[in-house]
């Protein structure tokens, strides 16, 4: 049976006909660019993420720009940012000239380690980027702690955990900035490119929107240098659509990674990530060296909502990650490698100073480990049991029965 990694055909086309009606209601009103469909998503968008001010914009990248550039970070300024993450975040660190350097994960959660963090502040840092990847909130508490003790503003990069909280906070709102995005595989997944930008901060939400029309207000009067981050109506309309959906989509996500955990557990060789091991590369190593670990679960805290964007294994041992990739694809199976390069491995980044590239060893690990298996919410138990008993196969574990 073929499973693959993402049907978006199997989310949107049940709400063809609500779709067909939003597209209907743009098209005969004429109002393309920032029309009313907008301004009703995003105050729906800031009610559902508790955020006082959420403006739509161009795409998750552009989130993440518009936010640096409301901050004037620039030239002479470092930010810190995860190593292992999607280009996104430090491709716009980059485009503002600012400096990103890069800072290790942990092999917990794969999120920002804030004690390696701390050991790369310089008298030039201005912010900080933890990064919610894979959908499971970074550890906020120390990230503010240490923003707070270094006056460092902070730039959430939630683009793949819109609705995931940690400690009952959503992701995104707890810094300066929150940036999300409706890219198609993300978990509300929009119709083409398009993002989210909140924050709780009056000035800022007013520079931001400013700056969201190429810096004029009003129109053809610049007092800044803007860009244009505009959010498409149409975008907006359909998105609105599938919005009341998503506590669904989100609750059906984390039954499926409930079941892979439950059904994966018991196979030989594959072991849950432990927490009490979190951001302690070294220790986690040793551990998992020690369990003769084959395969490693992923697990969602205790303190986190996990919204479960990917699903994602660490496949221990020289060249096994790819052995299980090539496996799960021969048999149709759809799987992906985020990510294969960290960061500091860029080749567009090796001319950033060594002091922004040094010490990312976990980052480098996981780039070789990683690999994420079907996750959304339409999957079958046909589909699942399938992935686990193609992964049982590599393993050369028995499968136990579905309802045993």
């Amino acid at each position: 049976m073929a499973v693959p990694l993402l049907d978006v055909n199997a989310q949107n086309l049940p709400l063809e006909a609500e779709l067909e009606a939003a597209f209907r209601r743009v098209l005969h009103h004429g109002r393309f660019i920032l029309g009313p469909e907008v301004t009703s998503f995003e105050k729906a968008a800031a009610e559902m993420l508790g955020a006082k001010h959420a403006l739509g914009v161009s795409s998750g990248t552009d989130a993440l720009l518009l936010a640096f550039m409301a901050l004037d970070l620039g030239p002479g300024d470092e930010v810190l940012c995860p190593s292992f993450t999607f280009f996104a975040t430090a491709g716009t660190l980059a485009r503002t000239g600012a400096t990103p350097v890069f800072v290790d994960v942990c092999p917990v959660c794969f999120n920002l380690d804030v004690a390696d963090a701390r050991r790369k502040i310089t008298d030039k840092t201005r912010a900080i980027v933890p990064v919610h990847l894979f959908g499971q909130s970074a550890d906020m508490d120390a990230v503010n702690a240490l923003a707070g003790e270094h006056d460092l503003h902070v730039i959430e990069d939630a683009a793949q955990a819109i609705g995931a909280r940690y400690r009952g906070q959503a992701c995104g709102t707890m810094g300066d900035f929150g940036c999300y995005s409706f890219f198609p595989s993300k978990n509300l997944g929009g119709f083409g490119d398009g993002g989210l930008l909140v924050t709780n901060d009056d000035d800022l939400a007013d520079r931001a929107t400013i700056l969201r029309v190429h810096g004029g207000r009003p129109k053809y009067y610049h007092h800044l240098v803007g860009a244009n981050f505009r959010f498409d109506t149409l975008q907006a309309a359909m998105l609105k659509v599938k919005l009341p959906h998503y506590a669904d989509y989100t609750a059906k996500r984390q039954a499926n990674a409930a079941y892979y955990t439950e059904r994966l557990r018991p196979l030989p060789g594959v072991v849950e990530a432990d927490p009490g091991h979190c951001r302690c590369a070294e220790t986690q190593s040793e551990w998992i060296e020690k369990s003769e670990a084959a395969l490693v679960l992923p697990v969602a805290y205790g303190h986190n909502e996990h919204i479960w964007n990917q699903y994602t294994i660490r496949v221990i041992g020289e060249g096994r990650r790819d052995a299980l990739r090539d496996f799960l694809q021969s048999r149709e199976i759809g799987c992906e490698i985020y990510y294969p390069v960290t960061m500091d491995q860029q080749p567009c980044f090796q001319d950033l100073p060594e002091s922004s590239r040094q010490r990312c060893e976990m980052a480098h690990r996981l780039a070789d480990e990683v690999l994420s298996i079907p996750i959304y919410p339409e999957l079958t138990e046909a589909q699942k049991d399938e992935v686990v008993s193609a992964i049982a196969e590599f393993v050369d574990a028995p499968v136990a029965s579905s309802h045993g």
